[in-house]
């Protein structure tokens, strides 16, 4: 097994026993892995005639690695594993640089016959420099090592991009991962800068930063990656939730483009725009808190973005690089509920072209991005607006920009001065995991003809199994979802969406 060739993945194992380390490999392969890294060092063994035992029933070739780290006399068991390892043509041989001196590598490099050795080095905390990583990847070069290997903890999303500088220029085969849930994308998009192996975790056990390696082999197919690879994502704090990835990935390549959609956990959005500014990275959802902080961070809005105040997503312009904002959350939201009022209507014999919203009581729980799309299309379908929020000022702002009314948030449970309204929920309340949570008590819901809630998972919220209950029409977050993202894969390919194709997509996986 060498560096040449198919894109590797490695299951990183950490197990406290010889026993738990087997199964686990059985179940790396299972899920797909090429090969394991054995953390020989997180397990527990009274004699090394267990690492041997280990070694030698291995059914998935191997890393060994034995880190040093808080461990009195590790560097004399440390150089013991090696041995061993080589002793029994283990594929990889790992060593720190710090245990890599002069005599150690060439002591290690005459003993082996068939195994690759591998110098790492683990950098905790602290900003990195490109200067600072070229000058510790010229470091690990010098020992001779067949590869090097970097694992490099990031702060923010910003610090993997040193990463992949190094990837694209190291002059031998780097294994390279960013460690914490902000330096997921560094083995996601690694392989588009040169990564020749990439790491996940096993289902279940999921470790920040490690894509599951299931995930790797059937949602992002990391495999068909190449420099040509144009970058998409989901912009987001948190991000674990987004099912973004899972809708577009196998969409573009159902249209046979030449695309990767990836959750990208982003602090600051602007710091984000400036690091990332090259014309791969082409095009992006915008999810929670940063749907407003992002019209600030394009050249140019779409005029419905910029009256809403909110965009949820970001092209960049193929011709002169610029960052174009659109809001597709306006129309999935507006056309979802214009569609179901008017399936019931025809059900009942009372087809009409008006909008069914006109002249209808809007009633509106939350007051950030997706709430300002949603009261800006109720009131261009000619809605009444009234707006509850936690934050009363905010209900305030967003309701005079509407002509509406913001009532406060208390008051929500007493609201109920007529029926046949609609309550749309675009607060954050009742997504996973608070999934016994609902802005509204079931009480007042039959005061409602139709309620839509903005939140998609879990996809059957509680505000809609009551809202059901109590005869209203419901519509769901994820209906919401797949027109949304239907509109934005239009602009991501500048092309059509395979419609049908996403909607079955959601509907089996969501």
């Amino acid at each position: 097994m060498g560096f040449k060739g198919e894109l590797l993945v490695c299951a990183i194992l950490e197990c406290e026993t010889m026993e738990e380390m087997l199964s686990s490999m059985e179940k790396a392969k299972e899920e797909g892995a090429d090969l394991v890294e054995l953390c020989i060092n997180s397990m527990s063994f009274s004699h090394i005639s267990e690492v041997e035992q280990l070694l030698k029933q291995r059914t998935l070739p191997a890393i060994v690695s034995f880190r040093t780290f808080c461990r009195g006399d590790s560097k004399k068991t440390c150089l013991q594993v090696l041995q061993l390892a080589l002793q029994l043509n283990v594929e990889f041989v790992e060593i720190e640089l710090e245990v890599a001196s002069n005599v150690v590598m060439t002591e290690l490099m005459n003993k082996r016959s068939n195994s690759k050795l591998i110098v790492s080095s683990y950098i905790q905390g602290g900003h990195l420099s490109k200067e600072k990583l070229g000058n510790l990847v010229t470091c690990l070069q010098c020992t001779g090592a067949d590869a090097i290997k970097l694992v490099v903890d990031v702060v923010y999303i910003t610090d993997v991009a040193p990463v992949f500088h190094m990837l694209t220029h190291c002059q031998i085969p780097l294994i390279a991962r960013a460690v914490g849930d902000r330096g997921l994308i560094s083995q996601l998009l690694g392989p588009k800068y040169g990564a020749f192996l990439v790491s996940g975790s096993l289902g279940g056990n999921s470790i920040p930063g490690l894509p599951p390696l299931a995930s790797i082999k059937q949602v992002y197919k990391l495999e068909y990656m190449d420099v040509d690879t144009k970058v998409f994502g989901v912009i987001s704090n948190p991000v674990g939730h987004s099912k973004g990835p899972l809708l577009h990935n196998p969409a573009f390549r159902h249209t046979r483009y030449n695309g990767i959609y990836v959750p990208l956990l982003v602090d600051n959005v602007k710091e984000f725009f400036r690091v990332y500014s090259c014309n791969d990275f082409a095009g992006f959802s915008v999810g929670i808190p940063h749907k407003e902080a992002a019209v600030e961070c394009c050249d140019e809005v779409h005029l419905l973005a910029k009256s809403i105040g909110a965009v949820n997503t970001i092209v960049r312009r193929p011709t002169d690089g610029k960052l174009v904002g659109y809001n597709t959350d306006c129309e999935a939201c507006i056309s979802a509920i214009e569609d179901a009022l008017r399936e019931r209507r025809i059900t009942n014999g009372q087809a009409s072209h008006a909008s069914p919203i006109a002249g209808k009581l809007f009633v509106l729980v939350g007051a950030g991005g997706a709430a300002r799309a949603m009261a800006f299309g109720a009131k261009s379908r000619g809605a009444r607006i009234v707006i509850f929020n936690r934050n009363f000022e905010r209900a305030k702002a967003l309701a005079q920009a509407v002509s509406g009314e913001a009532l406060p948030y208390e008051c929500l449970d007493k609201f109920c001065p007529e029926n046949g309204m609609i309550l749309a929920n675009a607060s954050a309340v009742g997504m996973q995991p608070n999934t016994n949570q609902t802005p509204v008590s079931k009480d007042v819901l039959g005061s409602y003809e139709l309620v839509l809630d903005a939140v998609y998972t879990p996809r059957n919220t509680l505000l809609l199994q009551e809202a059901s209950e109590a005869g209203a029409i419901v519509v769901s977050g994820v209906e919401m979802f797949i027109r949304q993202a239907v509109g934005q894969f239009k602009l991501f390919t500048g092309g059509l969406a395979p419609e049908d194709f996403m909607r079955k997509i959601v509907l089996e996986q969501f």
